[in-house]
């Protein structure tokens, strides 16, 4: 089969399309093999490509964590969910991992949700912003949670426009472009910020009187995590899964301890193992999915060959929402 492979830690440049071995389900396992129609690119793969995501594989390895198909044999239509490997022909994958693509949705809109969507979601789960058990809400019953999205113009940020649109809480967001931020208006952002001529603490502190927002989502790491710290309001929670600026997050001590706020941490890669989580995740999102309310953000599709020129895009701060590879 067809696969785009990560021959050599040199980011886009390093991946080569090849033909490689059709893969094989593993032996006493719930193992299916997938069909693949459509894979979703995201930052994290951009990072593997450069060897910069930690515990990632090493090279040679297939590209790719998510994904939409058809499961071979019975034509079921699935979108899943994996570390590597989706970036090809097919995909030997276990069931646990997969869930019916929802009624109406392309393969490219459903492999542009499950990294993305899941990701947004428990991010406000995490918040403790959703109906779903967490921790105590770090916001007060008497007004209307706030929330800081950074990098709202990716995959993920536009994901989580639409569900604080959805859920009913203000949203402060920072992109590159007024451009992007005309577009995240009209998906429901509530306050734009142009991170590249104003300082996103001073407009977020401005916009809430000095209040400051109940969560911060950080993608970014590095002096950013302080920034967003100083963001919080009483209680606040700064969420982190990510670092794309490529450094460690560093932390104001004083501003969690004058806040009472704090850090948590989410990572996709081991949530997923817990499936009873995913499923009540998605359970919750599919009144607004059937309903036509949320749905992903497609920015652009490139054919399985020009899989290096997505990664690019990424890399380069160019895209607006999800890149997809159809095959």
């Amino acid at each position: 089969m067809k696969a785009i492979v990560v021959t050599e830690s040199t980011g886009p440049d390093g991946l080569k399309l090849q033909d490689v071995p059709d893969p094989q389900p593993r032996p006493n396992s719930s193992d299916v093999i997938v069909n693949v129609e459509a894979v979703g690119i995201n930052f994290a793969d951009a990072l593997g490509a450069q060897g910069r995501y930690p515990g990632g594989p090493k090279p040679p390895y297939i590209a790719g964590r998510e994904f939409a198909g058809t499961i071979a044999g019975t034509g079921e239509r699935v979108m899943g969910y994996c570390q590597y490997g989706a970036c090809a022909e097919k995909v030997a994958i276990s069931r646990k991992a997969l869930w019916p693509q929802f009624a109406g949705w392309s393969s490219a809109q459903s492999a542009a949700f499950p990294v993305n969507f899941l990701t947004a979601y428990l991010l406000y789960w995490k918040a403790g912003l959703t109906a779903m058990p967490a921790d105590p809400s770090p916001h007060t019953e008497a007004k209307r949670p706030r929330v800081l999205i950074h990098a709202a113009a990716g995959g993920v940020g536009t994901a989580c426009v639409q569900i604080g649109r959805l859920l009913g809480v203000e949203t402060f967001g920072t992109a590159s472009s007024d451009e992007k931020l005309e577009r995240l208006k009209e998906l429901g952002l509530n306050h734009p910020i142009n991170y590249t001529r104003e300082d996103y603490e001073e407009r977020v502190l401005g916009l809430t009187r000095g209040d400051g927002v109940d969560a911060v989502f950080d993608s970014l790491g590095g002096d950013h995590t302080a920034k967003s710290l100083r963001c919080c309001a009483f209680l606040g929670r700064v969420i982190l899964f990510g670092t794309a600026t490529g450094e460690r997050p560093k932390f104001d001590t004083m501003a969690l301890y004058s806040k009472a706020a704090s850090a948590h941490g989410l990572w996709l890669s081991k949530l997923s193992e817990h499936h009873d989580l995913i499923n009540s995740a998605l359970a919750a999102m599919r009144p607004w999915i059937e309903s036509g309310q949320l749905k992903p953000v497609i920015g652009a599709k490139f054919p399985l060959a020009s899989t290096a020129d997505a990664y690019k895009l990424l890399l380069e701060r160019k895209n607006f929402g999800k890149l997809v590879v159809t095959l």
